[in-house]
């Protein structure tokens, strides 16, 4: 009895640690284009078209966590201290984990600029390390002050050669560059103690890149949580396509795991929201890929402003179209979860094949004829049938998870199977 009572014990313990760290795992979206959309008069819209808050809407699709970026005097005013802090406010009151993304510049800071914001202009590398300490603790106090406890902070985007530059470019000086991101690490820990201090580099794929970069910071004694990388595939050209790139980014972010002992995220996904069903399977894929990181430590993927649609400021890979509703891209967050219908639609759907789990074969059941889709874990169409309102199937198929897709009266709903 004591041996089954410590199994007992044993399996308990297991499930509460594998589920909480699954409720950890942060499916994330960027939206710091949110205040000045809605300034301009967009609305966003639910797949059935009714206009919704934009949060309530990620909310649907299982996003749980959002992506504010920072400048320091940004023209526009958008993207500032004051509307980073209320957005994110306004995020962290409808349950949303946050991330905050210091560009430490006025504008965009990406692998093609690092641009020093001009009231920053002439300083030496001691006092942009006093500058960007300064940012930091002003804004990070900013959020605190109102409530708000990121989870994860970013010091500079997409560093892929360093920030602020000259000074703090790193083919040129890595030894400065880590100077500036310890700076920007020590002010964060001094705010929030818990808080992941990520640093953020582009082409998740490119190993060589990150290895050059980590191992520069590591030498120069630099101080970071979280390695971030950005994904943005190109179907247009064969090497750069999500299925060649995204096994790339899966070895890039176990060797970074192994080599320097961090965990990684995905701090930015994109495609083109004109092929929804392609952006679904990428999607789906790196969500899988980054779970499956070794040791656990892969903590989410964040979609980069998924709101954007008609040719918002020339952005082409959001995941609403050109109408504002949000498209089928979204539902690859929800990995199987019945969206999308009415009540009596969904209970209809998940009452619609029995019994489940099953251990012979699973039975189709439904009032309006159903076309049927069988899919194994790894995405391989198993079996399809169209127009039917009954149907027997899987009697041969091996244990293990399967998901059946229904398409019936215009809907499709994603079933989880579960062949005993």
């Amino acid at each position: 009895m004591k041996k089954n009572y410590s199994l007992l014990c044993w399996f308990g313990l297991w499930l509460v640690s594998h589920y909480s760290l699954q409720a950890q795992f942060a499916k994330g979206a960027d939206i710091g284009w949110l205040s000045e959309m809605e300034a301009k008069g967009r609305k966003f819209y639910d797949q059935s078209g009714q206009a919704k808050d934009l949060l309530d809407i990620l909310k649907s699709y299982d996003i749980n966590s959002l992506r504010f970026r920072v400048w320091v005097n940004p023209s526009a005013g958008y993207c500032n201290k004051a509307d980073v802090i209320k957005q994110a406010v306004r995020a962290k009151n409808k349950g949303f984990r946050i991330m905050i993304d210091f560009h430490y510049s006025d504008s965009w800071a990406d692998p093609g600029q690092q641009n020093k914001p001009a009231a920053w202009v002439g300083y030496t590398i001691a006092q942009l390390k006093t500058a960007v300490a300064t940012h930091t603790t002003d804004v990070l106090t900013g959020l605190k002050d109102a409530g708000v406890s990121p989870e994860w902070v970013q010091v500079g985007n997409e560093t892929n050669n360093g920030m602020l530059w000259e000074e703090g470019k790193a083919s040129t000086n890595m030894a400065n560059f880590a100077q500036l991101v310890t700076s920007g690490y020590n002010a964060v820990k001094a705010v929030f103690p818990n808080a992941k201090v990520i640093v953020h580099l582009s082409n998740g794929f490119d190993n060589s890149l990150f290895r050059w970069m980590f191992d520069g910071l590591k030498t120069n004694t630099a101080k970071w949580d979280v390695i971030g990388m950005s994904l943005y595939p190109d179907q247009s050209v064969s090497t750069s396509t999500w299925q060649t790139l995204t096994p790339k980014c899966l070895t890039n972010m176990n060797d970074m795991v192994s080599r320097y002992g961090k965990e990684v995220v995905m701090s930015e996904i994109g495609m083109p929201w004109s092929d929804a069903n392609a952006n679904f399977d990428f999607i789906k894929d790196i969500l899988a890929k980054t779970r499956s990181v070794s040791q656990s430590k892969g903590l989410g993927v964040f979609y980069w402003e998924p709101e954007c649609y008609n040719g918002w400021n020339g952005y082409q890979k959001g995941a609403f179209d050109n109408s504002g509703k949000v498209t089928h891209a979204m539902d690859a967050f929800l990995e199987g979860k019945v969206t999308g219908a009415n009540d009596a639609e969904l209970e209809q759907a998940v009452m619609s094949i029995y019994p489940n789990p099953s251990n012979s074969a699973f039975e189709l059941d439904v009032a309006a004829q159903a076309d049927v889709k069988i899919y194994n874990t790894t995405g391989e169409l198993l079996q399809s049938v169209e127009g039917v309102n009954r149907l027997s199937f899987g009697a041969s198929y091996m244990p293990g998870l399967y998901w059946a897709h229904i398409s019936m009266q215009g809907k499709t709903f994603k079933l989880k199977l579960v062949k005993e």
